[in-house]
């Protein structure tokens, strides 16, 4: 979808939405094509009772006056809770709205709002990320055309008294969303064609935003003594990757200490020898979300040229079943130098981060380390798919994740991470086992076994296994994958972690 600013007009086609606050009464745009509407626009509230309230639509079809199809007000609730995250919001349901109208162009008006804490212009650009991240689509591999086609919303113009300054505000946030949308692309593709060499080449598409990309082979990491990850690689004829990425977007002060991110990348996980049920295994292809959100991120910070240095590191593999694949009870030794109990191959995730944590804070010493992983399905049983776990050594650390996701709408949720539950994956013939001795606490036992791996460093650990996809459509998301992390992480960053 094509999204533009201009100054208002009335357009001559398509759809023209105005927005109305609520129980204020009309806003000055809205106020002012009543008037060109000969008062029907207020007689259709009336009829509908329609009052402002957030999420509210009223749609009026070949309105008197105008050459628009027709005019659409939309409640954005209470004006002074109107902020940013609102306003994406509301450009999300906007879409939503106009693709379920079969309307291939519109155009929205805004106003000042007085109440909000958000200028004119912030409000259209906000409004015009919403509308971007709903608007997503991947049908790469859709060849037929149905009988009746579906007319697509292709143009969305978004008007206000200085479109210059809009588009100005909107151009980072548009640089998230190419962030955004690179994850999502990378979390739909099928594992055919998505497998470790291939992820890694699309990741070193980042060169071209300017982030620095190196990509370790197996026999680099076999000479690190990555043996936990490769253990997990062990049993694909599909060869390992681990891919570096670095954006130094501080250049003045190349010594600053970077913050790091590590991203599972299990590109499909049938468990292995321990295999899953035949049932939802396709859903597997995405058991590289992790890795998935670290890539996104890295070309967001690098599109919106944040001035930061950020590392992302994120191992990539198969798990598969084979002649040559791990056994439970295979003992595997870690670049650590701690060994590890493989006591169930479909516990490969927190092998492949052990490896890549231990890599991250061992090279680069970073300020903090957040990995994401789609981990556990004990998550999803905790906290369904509303919000990820949040597993965290660090006070301040837990504090600004938190932080960050309840103002971009990807929120956490804190878990427990006492030193209780480390004595669950104790082992008698290693140093630990990879997964604990009964069914409760899945995830926290895995994020105990994580935590090993980066000794004193600030670490966070995200299991997003319950929000890596999405079934129905969102708010700011349609179905399949979300990228859930990447705005969160960037907001992260943005309010803590760049220079002036």
């Amino acid at each position: 979808m094509n999204i533009t600013f201009s100054k208002p007009s009335y357009p001559s086609t398509g759809g023209l939405i105005a927005l109305t606050a609520e129980s204020s009464g009309l806003m000055p745009s809205a106020a002012k094509l009543d008037r060109k509407m000969r008062g029907s626009l207020k007689r259709a509230m009336n009829a509908e009772g329609f009052t402002g309230k957030r999420g509210q639509f009223l749609v009026v079809l070949a309105p008197t006056g105008l050459r628009a199809d027709r005019v659409v007000l939309v409640g954005i609730g209470k004006a002074e809770t109107f902020d940013s995250s609102a306003a994406e919001k509301l450009g999300g349901r906007v879409v939503g709205q106009l693709k379920s109208m079969g309307v291939s162009h519109a155009a929205l008006i805004t106003d000042p709002i007085s109440a909000s804490p958000l200028e004119t212009s912030s409000i259209a650009a906000h409004l015009a990320c919403g509308a971007s991240l709903r608007s997503y689509l991947f049908g790469r591999y859709k060849t037929k055309r149905p009988k009746v086609p579906k007319i697509r919303l292709r143009k969305l113009t978004i008007m206000t008294s200085n479109p210059s300054k809009a588009r100005s505000e909107y151009r980072p946030l548009a640089g998230i969303v190419k962030g955004v949308f690179f994850t999502r692309d990378l979390v739909s593709e099928p594992a055919n064609v998505l497998f470790p060499v291939e992820l890694a080449e699309r990741a070193k598409t980042l060169k071209d935003d300017g982030v620095k990309v190196e990509v370790l082979t197996a026999t680099k990491m076999r000479e690190l003594g990555m043996g936990a990850l490769l253990g997990v690689a062990q049993g694909s004829a599909r060869e390992p990757r681990m891919v570096v990425m670095q954006w130094n977007g501080a250049p003045d002060q190349a010594d600053q200490t970077p913050v790091a991110f590590v991203g599972k990348g299990v590109t499909f996980d049938t468990g292995g020898i321990s295999i899953k049920p035949s049932s939802g295994m396709e859903d597997m292809k995405w058991d590289m979300g992790g890795a998935g959100v670290v890539i996104g991120l890295m070309r967001a910070l690098a599109q919106r040229k944040a001035k930061t240095n950020s590392v992302g590191v994120v191992g990539l593999v198969e798990n598969m079943p084979s002649g040559s694949a791990q056994r439970p009870g295979d003992i595997v030794t870690s670049m650590s130098g701690q060994t590890i109990e493989v006591l169930n191959t479909d516990a490969e995730g927190r092998l492949v981060l052990a490896d890549a944590l231990w890599y991250t804070h061992n090279r680069f010493k970073p300020r903090f380390i957040v990995d994401l992983a789609t981990l556990t399905g004990a998550i999803i049983v905790s906290l369904g798919t509303e919000r990820a776990g949040l597993f965290c050594n660090n006070k301040e650390l837990s504090q600004q994740l938190m932080a960050a996701g309840d103002t971009v709408g990807e929120k956490l949720w804190p878990m427990p991470i006492d030193d209780a539950y480390d004595t669950d994956i104790d082992c008698d013939i290693a140093d630990m086992k990879n997964i604990g001795s009964g069914r409760g606490a899945g995830s926290v036992t895995a994020a105990k076994f994580l935590q090993r791996f980066v000794n004193r460093t600030p670490w966070a650990h995200l299991d997003i296994a319950g929000v890596t996809w999405s079934k129905k459509e969102l708010t700011l998301v349609p179905k399949g994958g979300t990228g859930f992390g990447v705005r969160l992480l960037d907001r992260l960053v943005a309010e803590n972690y760049e220079t002036p």
